[in-house]
């Protein structure tokens, strides 16, 4: 495995698990739930797998998309200081997104999945075709432009089968994050883990930016040695000192 690779698939992970605190991905785990399956007479366990599945396979299709691009790039044979430069910029500018650095910052795409197919379809078709449009990753609501930079380094690596790997564990990763609510046996229940979730929100989302910062740094070390990770360091610092003021008023997009 590749340096590249490894770091598209870490960044997969990580935009994956930020991207629960969508309105999205917060409905579905009030929506996918032992309670509420079984109230429209379904199988929580069924219908969750269908959704993983759903998940896994927009992934595999957000996979294809990178894929095909993996292709051209691959026949450009960049350097690696190229290839490494490249995955710095990228990743420094995810991370002055999610800041709010240029004044706006995510979630982007306000799109919610349909919930009026929990009574019009059966529980594969909605668990299915949400997890599809879930694990896609533009197809609902964008809350870090860290999707965009998975998609981008999976397509940097100039590999058409690593590009598909990035993708499926990304998807993957955001389906399996219904199983939070695998335990839920009460209303409760249910609200604990909302409540948990929103007092998670902002660490995460810093937590997120710092994440893509690292990942510009470290790539500015392969492409440029210790001088270009500390100038791209200081970038970045520089870059959440001009968000932290904004923060109160920068409202998402």
């Amino acid at each position: 495995m590749t340096p590249l690779l490894a770091t598209a698939l870490g960044v997969a992970v990580v935009a994956a698990a930020r991207s629960t605190w969508s309105p999205c991905g917060l409905s579905m785990l009030s929506t996918i739930t032992p309670m509420a399956e079984r109230a429209r007479g379904h199988r929580y366990g069924v219908t969750a797998t269908w959704f993983v599945v759903g998940a896994a396979l927009g992934g595999l299709t957000l996979g294809a998309v990178a894929a095909l691009v993996a292709v051209g790039v691959g026949a450009l044979g960049l350097s690696t200081t190229a290839v490494a430069t490249i995955a710095a910029v990228l990743a420094g500018t995810a991370a002055a997104v999610d800041a709010g650095t240029f004044g706006r910052r995510p979630p982007f795409f306000r799109r919610q999945v349909d919930d009026a197919w929990l009574s019009t379809y059966r529980a594969w078709v909605y668990g299915g075709g949400f997890g599809w449009q879930i694990g896609v990753g533009f197809a609902t609501y964008i809350m870090t432009a860290g999707v965009a930079l998975t998609a981008l380094l999976a397509a940097l690596t100039g590999s058409p089968a690593a590009a598909l790997l990035v993708g499926v564990v990304f998807g993957t990763a955001r389906g399996l994050v219904v199983l939070l609510g695998a335990g839920l046996r009460s209303p409760a229940a249910l609200g604990a883990l909302h409540a948990r979730l929103d007092s998670l929100e902002a660490p995460v989302r810093w937590g997120v930016t710092v994440a893509w910062a690292a990942v510009a740094v470290g790539a500015a070390a392969v492409a440029g040695g210790p001088v270009a990770a500390a100038v791209t360091a200081l970038a970045m610092v520089a870059a959440v000192g001009i968000a932290i003021p904004l923060a109160p008023r920068v409202a998402p997009s």
